[in-house]
C-alpha cells in the first residue's frame, strides 16, 4: 500500500507498543504488524495519510532503543496529501499530519530520540517544496484570532486558557507560542514558525523549546517529563549530603550527574 512503510532492525526487546508510539509522531496508525526475526524485529506500519508514511521515511537511521532503525517503502516522490487548513473545526488540537516535518522532528528530538540530519534536511527541504511551513503559519494565526491565544494569558506563567488533551501537551496550540518580551501576560508564535528559512541548528533549538515546555508541565521535574516516574516510580528525593561528602568538596573528583535527557513517554 502507498501509506505502507517497512521498520527493520528493532531491538528485539523493544516493547510492540513503543514501535507503534514512535510511529504516531507521523500521524494517524490504521495497522500495524510486528514479527521477530531472529535477535531483532520488522515491523510494517500502515497509517491513513500518504504524508504521514512519507514523514516515517525521516526516521530512517533514527535509534530507537537499543539500535538504529532502517525505515524503507513509499516512495519520497510520491505527491503529498498534506493537510488543507479546515476553519469549521471546534478544537485547537493540531493533527501530526497537519504539522510541518521539521516540527514532528523537533518533537522527536525533545522526546530523546536520535534523528539523524539526512532527515532533519530533508524535512526542512519538503517543507519549502510544499508550502507546508507558510500554510501552517497562517493556520496558527487564524486559530489564534479564534480562540484568542495570546489574549486568554492571565500570567506570565499561566497557560494560553486553552485546553489541551491530557499527557498531549505537544497537540495543543499553547506549544506553538512563547512569552512575547514586550509584555509579561501576552504570547507570540514561536520564531520557528514565523521564519520563512530553517537550519538542522533550528530544529534543534526548538526541541529544546518543546522540551522545557514538558518539563514545566511535570511541576519543573526532569525525571517526570521524561517519562521515567511511569517506568521506575516516583522520583527518589535527593540524599542529604554527609560531613564527610561536604568536606570532599574541595577534592579534584568532579561528580557525574544523573542524565536528564528526555526518553519516550510510555
Amino acid at each position: 500500500m502507498a501509506t505502507t512503510v517497512t521498520v527493520k532492525n528493532i531491538a528485539a526487546k523493544t516493547d510492540d507498543k513503543e514501535v507503534k508510539d514512535f510511529f504516531s509522531f507521523c500521524g494517524k496508525i490504521t495497522n500495524i504488524d510486528v514479527t521477530t526475526e531472529g535477535t531483532t524485529k520488522t515491523a510494517s506500519v500502515t497509517f491513513e495519510k500518504t504524508t504521514a508514511a512519507k514523514t516515517a521515511l525521516l526516521l530512517d537511521h533514527t535509534k530507537l532503543g537499543d539500535n538504529e532503525i532502517s525505515v524503507t517503502g513509499i516512495s519520497a516522490d510520491s505527491d503529498d496529501d498534506h493537510y488543507k487548513f479546515n476553519a469549521d473545526r471546534d478544537t485547537d488540537d493540531i493533527t501530526q499530519e497537519e504539522k510541518p516535518r521539521s516540527r514532528i522532528l523537533a518533537e522527536c528530538l525533545a522526546h530523546g530520540y536520535l534523528v539523524a540530519d539526512t532527515g532533519l534536511n530533508t524535512a526542512i527541504a519538503l517543507d519549502e517544496k510544499h508550502g507546508v511551513s507558510q500554510r501552517f503559519l497562517s493556520t496558527l494565526q487564524t486559530l489564534d484570532s479564534k480562540y484568542h491565544a495570546t489574549d486568554r494569558a492571565k500570567t506570565a506563567d499561566q497557560s494560553y486558557g486553552i485546553t489541551t488533551r491530557a499527557n498531549s501537551l505537544l497537540s495543543g496550540l499553547g506549544s506553538y507560542f512563547e512569552k512575547a518580551t514586550n509584555t509579561p501576560t501576552g504570547k507570540k508564535i514561536a520564531n520557528f514558525y514565523t521564519v520563512g528559512t530553517r537550519q538542522v541548528a533550528d530544529i534543534h533549538n526548538e526541541a529544546r523549546r518543546l522540551a522545557e515546555l514538558k518539563k514545566q508541565e511535570a511541576g519543573g521535574s526532569a525525571y517526570k517529563a521524561a517519562g521515567l516516574d511511569k517506568v521506575f516510580g516516583a522520583e527518589k528525593p535527593a540524599p542529604v549530603a554527609h560531613e564527610d561528602s561536604i568536606a570532599a568538596v574541595g577534592s579534584t573528583q568532579t561528580p557525574t550527574a544523573p542524565s536528564t535527557a528526555f526518553l519516550p513517554s510510555v
